[in-house]
């Protein structure tokens, strides 16, 4: 599928999310990778056979109220 050099990571690859982006829809929040994976602004995935990754949200600092 990958036509790159060197060729992009496999969706299976843990370094699927460096694949080159070869649809981008800013608009819409997501952009189609070069593997297949569509990736979310919020850092959500599809990948090609359907399964979903979750954002990766991380935790803020608590404010404490004095």
């Amino acid at each position: 599928m990958c036509s790159h050099q060197p060729p992009c990571p496999i969706a299976d690859s843990p370094e699927h999310p460096c694949a080159v982006i070869v649809s981008a829809h800013p608009e819409q929040g997501w952009s189609l990778l070069c593997n297949g994976i569509i990736v979310f602004d919020d850092t959500g995935e599809l990948l090609p056979d359907g399964r979903v990754v979750s954002p990766r949200r991380t935790v803020g600092a608590l404010a404490v109220a004095a």
